[in-house]
């Protein structure tokens, strides 16, 4: 309505869009880790206390409004549930076809070759899964379920953000045809995936040995020396958003 264009149009130049958002970005963006995305995620994995772990795996519910009536079983919340998305998924291809690369590491003492994802207990019992404990006995079991469960969050989050970033995904889909709707969302993750990266060399890592814990008198400083720019008057904020 704001750009005065049709319906048909809009649709057209979003369908334009994501085809070319994946045919220019789509083998850099959604490309399987390389050697050095592997050993990136096998250091965050091991910062967050999971030697062999890299990554969570879950699944994300995008409505679709306009499901034919014929289809509606096969994709209603009810039915297409983790285990339904996870058979139809390639992730473990690679795995069953003896192509996977080998990540060793090892944990109180035995060695193992297969990394590992962190899941919620509504997945199979596979050996590259790591569940948590339903109903932890004892403190090891519960520090362990707090833990797995605080680290499992994150793939939530990044589903989160990722709706939150794209009002495309976060409200029922509109279009009739399926194969545009996942190009719509494959297009949504590779623009996410650019974005992270994007921001990724922006992020300050300090070092907190840096901060020398001082005696707590109760009282705060600030170095207020420094100049941020920040305009005086309404005329200059005009200015500076002009």
């Amino acid at each position: 309505e704001y750009l005065r264009l049709g319906a048909t149009t809009a649709r057209l130049c979003v369908e334009n869009f994501v085809e070319g958002i994946i045919n220019l970005f789509g083998d850099e963006y959604l490309r399987r880790p390389t050697r050095a995305d592997l050993e990136h995620l096998l250091y965050i994995g091991e910062q967050h206390g999971f030697s062999g772990m890299i990554g969570s795996i879950d699944c994300m519910h995008w409505e679709w409004k306009n499901c034919p009536t014929a289809w509606k079983g096969q994709y209603s919340r009810g039915t297409l549930n983790d285990i339904n998305v996870l058979d139809r998924s390639p992730v473990f291809d690679d795995i069953i076809n003896s192509q996977a690369p080998q990540v060793t590491f090892s944990v109180n003492g035995n060695e193992y070759c297969w990394a590992y994802y962190l899941t919620d207990s509504i997945y199979p019992k596979w050996a590259t899964f790591v569940q948590s404990i339903s109903l932890p006995q004892g403190p090891k079991a519960t520090l362990f379920a707090q833990h797995q469960e605080g680290v499992q969050k994150d793939v939530e989050r990044a589903f989160g953000v990722l709706q939150a970033r794209f009002g495309i995904i976060k409200n029922p889909a509109r279009i009739w045809d399926k194969a545009k709707i996942g190009k719509i969302i494959r297009a949504c993750i590779i623009l996410h995936n650019m974005i992270v990266e994007d921001e990724r060399n922006g992020y300050r890592h300090f070092d907190v040995s840096e901060f020398q814990q001082g005696e707590d008198n109760g009282n705060s400083h600030v170095d207020l020396t420094y100049y941020t720019d920040t305009p005086s008057n309404i005329a200059n904020m005009m200015g500076v958003r002009t």
